[in-house]
């Protein structure tokens, strides 16, 4: 019967103990929107545009092989692509599922570090930029 009240009294301590591990928030300390992130496209025709996307994407496979920062030669070649796309839809709308494909198989290169999916993508890109050009 002694062991009764002292169990009580645990429990009593711990609930009072957890008890003051509230969280709270001050208000004025959270922002009320997130912050603006602006992505400047690069700038150029779309023939310039596609021929820094060809030739940056035969380089990506090194960079993934060596462990450079794949994910910022990725972005690069994603804003190209972006500023390029436009033009392309316009002007050859058969080219953009390839496009977009071969885009995607860089993401997946620089996702999961691989570089024979870089340079089968380059192959791709170059053969898009080819045909975009004729």
């Amino acid at each position: 019967m002694r062991r009764l009240p002292l169990v009580l009294l645990s429990a009593a301590l711990a609930v009072a103990s957890l008890a003051g591990c509230a969280t709270t928030y001050d208000a004025e300390l959270v922002p009320d929107t997130a912050p603006a992130t602006t992505t400047t496209l690069p700038a150029g025709t779309t023939a310039e545009l596609l021929e820094r996307l060809r030739t940056q994407s035969v380089s990506l496979s090194s960079i993934v092989i060596d462990g450079g920062d794949s994910r910022e030669a990725y972005d690069s070649l994603a804003d190209l692509w972006a500023a390029a796309r436009p033009d392309v839809a316009a002007e050859r709308p058969d080219l953009i599922d390839g496009f977009d494909r071969a885009l995607a198989m860089c993401q997946k290169a620089v996702q999961y570090k691989r570089g024979a999916d870089a340079d089968k993508a380059a192959r791709n890109i170059d053969v898009l930029v080819s045909a975009w050009a004729t």
